[in-house]
This record gives structure tokens, sequence and C-alpha cells, in this order.
């Protein structure tokens, strides 16, 4: 089993890429789904942020709303939400990667991919990216969301240019649905067929940590 790591800041197009290898029959694991699940209404993570974050929690049920207001202005409130949650994707990963040893090639779809180091555990990475313009008029869409809370989530990603230097494939999503549908396709394929990149990145990668091969 190959592990293919992708990520990419927020409002880049990841979730296209992501479709994309689902669609060609290639698991793929989202950490932001998982992170859904983890704080639904009985998920394994609300005693622990309800003990972390007094009043986030009513009835069982997490208010992202207040949760969010308190973590993205505040990066020693943010550390101690990752420390609850971190620890249980990562479970969630083992457990896919476990039931899915025997396919030649997995995707760990993880936002802060390399802000956690977890490229370590990929044998290449992709980036997906767009223009600071069109970030920003994707993100500004989407419910609740406000330029305030966009400027602090940024703060906490490692930008996009960094991103795209440390990586082993890189994903535009600002030129058109069909363009980025290609590229990803393309790489998928590559990948499958086992070629694999052998540039320095991913031969670093390749020592570390357990790739379930």
């Amino acid at each position: 089993m190959r592990i293919l790591g992708l990520t990419g800041s927020i409002g880049m197009g990841k979730s296209v890429a992501a479709n994309t290898f689902r669609r060609l029959g290639i698991p793929v694991h989202d950490a932001d789904a998982a992170v859904h699940r983890l704080t639904a209404r009985g998920g394994e993570a609300i005693p622990a942020i309800q003990r972390a974050f007094p009043g986030v929690v009513e009835n069982g049920v997490l208010d992202r709303k207040k949760l969010g207001a308190r973590v993205f202005a505040d990066k020693a409130e943010l550390r101690r939400l990752e420390k609850i949650l971190h620890p249980m994707v990562r479970r969630s990963q083992k457990r896919f990667l476990g039931a899915n040893r025997r396919k030649p090639l997995v995707v760990l779809d993880i936002p802060l991919l390399f802000e956690g180091r977890n490229e370590r555990r990929c044998h290449a990475v992709m980036v997906v990216t767009a223009s600071g313009i069109i970030q920003r008029q994707r993100v500004m869409r989407r419910p609740g969301m406000t330029a305030e809370k966009l400027a602090n989530i940024l703060k906490n990603q490692m930008p996009d240019a960094e991103k795209r230097r440390r990586a082993d494939f890189v994903v535009p999503t600002g030129i058109g649905f069909r363009s980025t549908l290609r590229r990803a396709l393309r790489i998928a394929k590559h990948l499958r067929h086992g070629r694999w990149p052998r540039g320095r990145h991913a031969r670093n990668r390749a020592r570390h940590g357990n790739h379930g091969t």
C-alpha cells in the first residue's frame, strides 16, 4: 500500500481532487469529516471538549460558533482543541489504513498536513492551489464566514507558496473544473500504475513512519 497525502489551504478546492480519487475507487480518508463525526452529538470528542471549553456544549450538542469564536482568535485555545482532536483523528486514520492495507493506493485528505508533519507518513504529497482572490471568493460564500474569521484561519495555516514548494504534485483549481479534474485524474492514474516521484521530498518521507507496506 502507498499513501498519497492530499492537502491545500482553506478554499483551494481540495474536495474536487478528493472526489476524483473516490470516483476511481481509491479509498480516501477525510480528516475534516472525521472531526465532524467526533464532534457530533454523542461523538467521542464531546466530553473532552465540554471539560476544556465550558459553555460550548449544551445538552450534548456542540455550539460550533461559540467554539470557533474562542479558538480561532487565540492560538493557545486552538492548540488545546487540537490536543483533543488530533489523536482521535490519527486513530481514525490508523483504522482506515488497516481496513485498506491491501489496496495499492490510498489517500489521506488532511487540511493541516504539513503543519502537523503528517507528510512523513506519506509516500508523496499533492497540494491543490488557487489565487488569493479566488480563494477569498470561495471562502466568503460559506455560511457564517466573516473576513475576521478567515484572517484568523489563515494565520494558523502554512502559506500556500510554502505548501507548493514542499509538494510532489501541485494541482491548480482556479482554471476551471474540467482542467482540475483532468490533472487530478492524471496524477491518480500515474500513481496507481506505480510511478511514484523519486525527488528528495518523497525519499525523505519514505524513510519515516509506518506506511503499511
